[in-house]
């Protein structure tokens, strides 16, 4: 008898891990209730299911209707046609002129006289770019309705100082395969068993997009849809913070950069760690006071510039990296104990917003270290025993075709040479391209026709010390 009645509370306490609205927010946060809640939306409290992508749009189109804080944007679809959204998020009267805003952002990386005083700091928020990593998109349900909705002085200082490009989906496609899998194999009464169908998921898995591709590591290469877009949307803004959430084994706990401080790729300023590591201590006093666990400068690096943490990091911003133990479904156990949905959603939201809180305390530095890093170009290239590159082109019209355009995309200047020549032993057509140093993009040309050796030396060495 004994055994039937623990049986039945331990199905009882997991017949739902629903959680209100006041278990993500603190209580002191007022909202204007002429805003619909993701509730009043999706019909069910946020982590309660696994949010579709077709929603989770729908809740956004909403927001931006509703809200005059919210811009909404579709900037591109996924090869299975599903919307790329975009929300341009800012105060108001900000809102109204925000391409003049976008412009003035940009103008000061061309003059380095032009400190930054008013001028608002852009953070970029991206969730899930892997689809089963889906505390981050499901969170994103949270975060806009915090800047659509919360009123007091603390969120009008947020939205007169930043602007906020929020993407709630990376990856489009795989969320929505993913939340496919996951609330069809979920029960009535929930399992937190890893073993059961909803924690196993088959291959190929939801991380990958439509063509099984993992778009973060396509930051540039840009071979798909999802990445095309979300670049072109990037360098018309250039945002001082881009934040890249993530999830991994559920047997962790919550990490958030500086990563390895041996493994930072070595054209990535030291100045850029600096503003990393300010901004790592908003989240570690966030998390302190929800007693919550976390870790961070170990187990990732920043060295290869194609994924979302660390492309910022070559192009003027700070790059952040976010990595949530996984239910990798509803609620599942843990060697740290029950790990439940809305607890992984609420870490995420968390640190979004202590996020915010860092991009506004230290919006001047972000500001003038971004104006630094791009009007230093000129100076850096100078100190260097070479002017550039030079790349054949006559070979293969097609490849130097999709190359130029690859370098475009990425702001890269190319040009055609005017006249044979001959460099380090080898013969270059007028078909050819220079691709100088001298060029605001130094530092990315850098890091993508140099080789870096530096970081294979320190991993043979780390592999030599350990056997």
């Amino acid at each position: 008898m004994r055994l039937v009645l623990t049986l039945m509370v331990v199905l009882l306490s997991f017949s739902s891990v629903a959680k209100p609205l006041s278990y993500y927010f603190e209580q002191d946060v007022k909202f204007d209730p002429s805003i619909p809640t993701p509730k009043q939306v999706l019909g069910y409290e946020v982590g309660e299911w696994h949010v579709r992508h077709d929603q989770l749009v729908r809740y956004m189109e909403i927001l931006a209707d509703k809200s005059d804080r919210i811009n909404f944007e579709v900037i591109g679809r996924t090869h299975e046609q599903r919307p790329l959204v975009m929300l341009t998020i800012t105060a108001a009267n900000k809102l109204s002129n925000i391409e003049q805003t976008r412009q003035a952002h940009l103008a000061r990386l061309s003059n380095n006289n032009d400190k930054a005083q008013d001028d608002p700091a852009v953070v970029w928020m991206g969730y899930s770019v892997h689809g089963n990593e889906s505390s981050g998109s499901n969170s994103s349900l949270l975060v806009a309705y915090y800047l659509a909705a919360a009123q007091g002085d603390e969120v009008d200082e947020l939205l007169n100082n930043t602007v906020i490009l929020l993407d709630p989906s990376l990856n489009p496609d795989g969320l929505a395969r993913f939340a496919n899998w996951a609330n069809s194999n979920r029960g009535m009464n929930l399992s937190s068993d890893p073993k059961t169908r909803e924690h196993v998921e088959n291959w190929p898995s939801s991380r990958t997009n439509h063509y099984w591709f993992d778009l973060n590591r396509d930051w540039l290469l840009l071979q798909h849809p999802e990445s095309r877009a979300r670049i072109a949307k990037f360098h018309q803004w250039k945002p001082n913070i881009l934040t890249d959430f993530h999830e991994m084994g559920p047997n962790s706990s919550y990490f958030f950069q500086p990563g390895i401080p041996s493994r930072k790729h070595p054209i990535t300023p030291d100045e850029n760690v600096t503003l990393t590591k300010a901004i790592a201590n908003y989240h570690a006093k966030t998390l302190d006071k929800n007693n919550a666990l976390y870790f961070t400068e170990e187990s990732f690096d920043d060295f290869y510039y194609g994924k979302g943490s660390t492309y910022p990091d070559v192009n003027g911003g700070v790059g952040i990296l976010f990595e949530q133990a996984s239910s990798r479904g509803h609620v599942q156990e843990t060697i740290n104990g029950t790990l439940t949905f809305p607890f992984t959603i609420k870490n995420q939201l968390l640190t979004s917003l202590s996020t915010f809180k860092a991009a506004v305390d230290n919006r001047t530095a972000l500001l003038d270290y971004q104006a630094k890093f791009y009007n230093q170009a000129a100076d850096l290239a100078s100190d260097e025993s070479f002017e550039g590159y030079v790349v054949e082109g006559a070979s293969d019209n097609t490849r130097i075709e999709h190359f130029l355009e690859l370098l475009q995309q990425h702001q890269i200047n190319a040009y055609p040479l005017t006249k044979s020549l001959k460099a380090d032993g080898k013969n270059f057509s007028t078909h050819s391209y220079f691709v100088p140093l001298a060029q605001p993009q130094y530092r990315l040309v850098k890091a993508v026709f140099s080789e870096q050796k530096t970081l294979l030396i320190i991993l043979f060495t780390m592999y030599q010390a350990g056997h």
